[in-house]
């Protein structure tokens, strides 16, 4: 695999913050298992059809997918990090229509014309050169085939992200700022701006809203800080500032603390706004 996006490619595939999301995988297929279930409906993919899941990950929306098209379609998942495939590949044993591929969407060599739809959970925020990597995963697509795919929208919008950060910050200082629509969770926070890059790619029917939904972490109100803590904006400053056992344990604290508004019985119910996009392969629909 040749990579454009070479910095995404070490961090998801060997940095020891990337690994912890297979170190957390149940904790965060359950936490994300509301925006699967939004994915989906919104693609409304049928029996029979071919799909292509980009930024698989771990294969949560691949298997999803699958059971969507059922015996007679086809679901391939591509993601950049080899370790996640291993994992994925692990989790469909047995499972005929699915199939994964290392791959660097932006630049990937995928079968022209091969799909009826494609669809992502958080996988299409990390490329170097967003325009092309549109163009080029609508190349996979039949003519008029549709993209479905999920952001996080903006950080006021989603405590996933300010809660843990600003434990994180106000413990340890503020890290370099970066550019928001950089590569990056957030970078499609901008409804916007991202409709006028689909657009500069070539897709036709575009579409996008904000939805709200509420993240369903495991374990109650600990678990919920617990993988707040240990994933994310909150890792993030500990590894750049060196964070000590001490840190993360102060930093956990803060958190549990502001995570108390959104416990809901023996729940923690986070809010968080999806952005939706959908576009076609220029074609008849």
């Amino acid at each position: 695999m040749t990579e454009t996006n070479q910095d995404q490619a070490e961090y998801w595939g060997k940095s020891a913050s990337g690994m912890k999301w297979l170190t957390f995988e149940e904790q965060i297929a359950a936490s994300f298992a509301p925006v699967v279930d939004l994915l989906l409906d919104r693609a409304a993919l049928k029996p029979g059809q071919r799909v292509l899941d980009i930024g698989c990950g771990l294969g949560d929306t691949t298997l999803a997918a699958a059971s969507a098209v059922g015996p007679t379609g086809h679901v391939l998942g591509a993601d950049i990090s080899a370790p996640f495939l291993d994992r994925a590949r692990q989790r469909a044993s047995g499972v005929d229509n699915v199939e994964f591929v290392l791959a660097d969407a932006q630049i990937e060599p995928f079968n022209p014309a091969d799909r009826d739809a494609m669809i992502s959970r958080f996988g299409m925020m990390f490329f170097s050169d967003t325009v092309a990597a549109f163009a080029n995963i609508a190349r996979a697509l039949k003519s008029g085939g549709r993209m479905t795919f999920a952001a996080w929208g903006p950080l006021a919008g989603n405590p996933w992200f300010y809660i843990p950060h600003l434990a994180a910050t106000e413990r340890l200082g503020q890290p370099p700022k970066v550019d928001r629509n950089a590569p990056g969770p957030l970078a499609f926070h901008d409804i916007g701006r991202v409709t006028g890059l689909m657009a500069e790619a070539g897709l036709s029917g575009i579409e996008a809203d904000a939805v709200e939904v509420e993240l369903t972490p495991p374990g109650g109100l600990e678990g919920a800080a617990a993988l707040c803590t240990r994933l994310g904006p909150a890792a993030r400053v500990m590894a750049h500032f060196n964070g000590s056992d001490s840190d993360e344990t102060a930093i956990h604290e803060t958190v549990t603390q502001a995570l108390e508004p959104y416990v809901k019985g023996d729940r923690v119910l986070m809010p968080a706004t999806i952005n939706l996009f959908q576009a076609r392969r220029a074609g008849t629909a």
